[in-house]
């Protein structure tokens, strides 16, 4: 069998089997129960304002996966650190439209 063939047989995420395979193929939905918060920050960065997303519902994969996805849509840089988003920049109205338009409940947290 082909190295193509077996790549058609693994699980992209895991690279087990497909029949053996663990991954959810559809993301949970998220919990209405659960209140996301966007905030600003310019503590500790000599003035540069971030916007930060915390309180997700989500494991350190999916909170990846989902910063990735708000950072191309907002067309800026970012990271993750210590469980919630760091988003360059103050987009907290944008921010807030995609994450209601993907079902999370959000909560404007600050000033």
């Amino acid at each position: 069998m082909g190295q193509d063939n077996w790549r058609k047989l693994l699980c992209p995420k895991c690279k087990q089997l497909k029949t053996t395979c663990t991954c959810s193929t559809e993301p949970s939905a998220p919990s209405k129960s659960t209140v996301v918060r966007v905030g600003r920050e310019t503590k500790g960065r000599r003035g540069k304002g971030v916007t930060t997303v915390s309180d997700l519902p989500l494991d350190e994969n999916g909170i990846t996966e989902l910063a990735t996805k708000l950072k191309t849509r907002l067309g800026t840089g970012g990271a993750v650190k210590d469980g919630r988003i760091e988003i360059q920049g103050d987009h907290r109205d944008r921010i807030i439209q995609e994450l209601e338009g993907l079902g999370y409940r959000v909560k404007r947290a600050g000033g």
